[in-house]
């Protein structure tokens, strides 16, 4: 049994360090072909097509738990979709093949193409629903923010425990009517307001690397697939999250339950999100803060990937040159 566990977690570790990464690169490279055309459902469709031809291909018995649909919406990469040649470890699978199709329709910054895996049984299993989210970087005491509490109260919490005026506090909000209030609230304690137009993952991401990015607190509601999303990878360097699936309806209660969400209002903290060993892989589709995007040149493509493992806390960046272009073509 030792070995098998052994012999198991060498073959996710070599997918992950290799195979997985051709996965991202070729969604988004297929999608990249799209940008500025603006037609988000070609790209969109792009990026699915080649991340599911490359699963596929991996050597893993892998289930989708959170992905852009459920069975009767195929062909997007669907909620209980079986992956891998099923010859390997059986892992989840949550995936966002574009995220930002707006971003790469208008040929705009910070489009990636991004999934996660982990063994099996460790990550979220909820229907393609929104999700409200809190979330702040590394440093802080465990519960410094809370998603019951107001955006006044969590401001001044983290400013306390930053050690700064709530002035200094920036928060990320995805740029949407919804939002109004959230917005609102923010500027009235005093804190500055980072308006993303899409792609929460990369904004929560975002959260993690304060010095860099100037980003404190990620604050709203965008989608599910994308709060697991970046909970695996805040997991891998830092920080803290939580979420609430927004169940509003009886139809999506009962979708819930049926994929075992026992409590429709349960708050999640992130290692509910994603727990276990898990690792997130993101390719810039579009050039953005957090990566470069696909460039095509006459011979050769490149592309830059990050890579984030929890177990380890390794996070890995890959700027590849691909010169065997015509396969991409093909593919």
């Amino acid at each position: 049994m030792t070995d098998l566990i052994v012999k198991e977690d060498k073959i996710i570790e070599r997918i992950l360090s290799t195979e997985l990464v051709r996965v991202t690169e070729r969604a988004a490279v297929s999608s990249a072909r799209l940008r500025g055309r603006g037609d988000e459902k070609a790209a969109d469709q792009a990026a699915v097509d080649a991340m599911r031809r490359e699963l596929n291909r991996l050597p893993i018995h892998g289930r989708v738990v959170i992905g852009e649909g459920e069975r009767d919406e195929a062909p997007m990469l669907f909620i209980g979709e079986e992956v891998g040649t099923k010859t390997g470890p059986r892992v989840d699978i949550a995936v966002d093949p574009l995220e930002g199709t707006t971003l790469c329709a208008k040929d705009m910054p910070g489009s990636i193409a991004v999934m996660a895996m982990a063994e099996a049984g460790t990550l979220l299993n909820a229907p393609d629903v929104y999700m409200d989210k809190i979330a702040v970087g590394p440093g802080y005491p465990t519960g410094v923010v809370d998603l019951d509490a107001s955006p006044a109260d969590n401001i001044n919490a983290l400013a306390k425990a930053k050690g700064v005026p709530a002035g200094e506090i920036t928060v990320v909000i995805l740029d949407r009517p919804r939002h109004a209030d959230i917005i609102a609230a923010c500027r009235k304690a005093g804190a500055s307001i980072r308006l993303i137009t899409d792609g929460d993952v990369a904004g929560i991401i975002h959260c993690a690397q304060p010095e860099e990015t100037g980003c404190d607190l990620y604050l709203g509601s965008g989608g599910a697939p994308e709060g697991v999303l970046a909970a695996g990878a805040l997991r891998c360097v830092g920080g803290q999250m939580q979420g609430r699936l927004i169940l509003d309806t009886q139809a999506k209660v009962e979708r819930a339950g049926k994929m075992g969400v026992k409590d429709p209002k349960k708050k999640y903290d992130m290692k509910e999100l994603a727990s276990g060993d898990v690792i997130v892989c993101a390719t810039g589709v579009t050039d953005g803060a957090l990566l470069r995007g696909v460039k095509f040149h006459p011979r050769i493509i490149t592309t830059e990937t990050i890579i984030y493992r929890s177990v380890t806390g390794t996070v890995r960046r890959i700027f590849a040159e691909h010169r065997q272009f015509e396969k991409f073509k093909l593919d």
